[in-house]
């Protein structure tokens, strides 16, 4: 189990890493060698001083000289450590352009396989056949609607009546008359019911 969890997953390292790799190698080693020379020249700068206060104004120039072509050099290596960053930068754009360029030809093809399942004359069909479908239902509905007279239409009308006063539950009218009024000053009297008085 450790052995599963333990695995580290490995890249594939291109032809162009590798360059890349070297490339930047090359450049640290021309930074360090700048510094170097940086700090050659300005030991020289010192001593020239140095010889020009004792009077050996021969050996000055002779150091000067050597300075002057350390520093035509330091210019050199300027225009190298320019070129071998240039070249990076390049190397790993093409790098992120030949990955687009991949995934446009994944999506091509994935384009290419969706047009051969549904080709233009596939959709003309089913459009023409979805046209036809609502042509042949709106006829019916034609010959339908068409087809009842006017009494039909009455006919079904009734029918509809009945069956919506059929939903209405109304109650059952009464069929004794309603008390007459009774006055406020006549006392009311309760008639007891027949089953009342065979029960006492």
């Amino acid at each position: 189990m450790g052995n599963l969890f333990g695995r580290k997953r490995q890249t594939r390292v291109t032809e162009q890493d590798k360059a890349v790799l070297q490339l930047k190698q090359q450049r640290d080693k021309l930074k360090q060698y700048q510094k170097k020379i940086f700090l050659q020249l300005e030991r020289e700068r010192i001593v020239a001083r140095q010889l020009l206060k004792d009077g050996k104004k021969e050996k000055a120039k002779l150091l000067l000289k050597k300075k002057r072509y350390q520093e035509q050099l330091l210019d050199k290596t300027e225009n190298q450590i320019s070129n071998l960053e240039r070249m990076v930068h390049d190397i790993e754009f093409t790098q992120i352009e030949m990955k687009v360029i991949e995934g446009l030809k994944i999506g091509n093809e994935c384009l290419n396989r969706m047009h051969q399942v549904m080709s233009i004359e596939e959709v003309e069909r089913i459009m023409d056949e979805t046209q036809e479908a609502v042509e042949y239902q709106r006829q019916i509905d034609e010959i339908l609607s068409g087809s009842f007279t006017t009494e039909d239409e009455d006919a079904i009308l009734a029918e509809l009546d009945a069956i919506t006063q059929e939903q209405i539950d109304l109650p059952e009218v009464p069929s004794e008359p309603l008390p007459e009024k009774i006055s406020e000053k006549s006392p009311i009297r309760i008639k007891p019911k027949p089953e009342l008085i065979a029960a006492s």
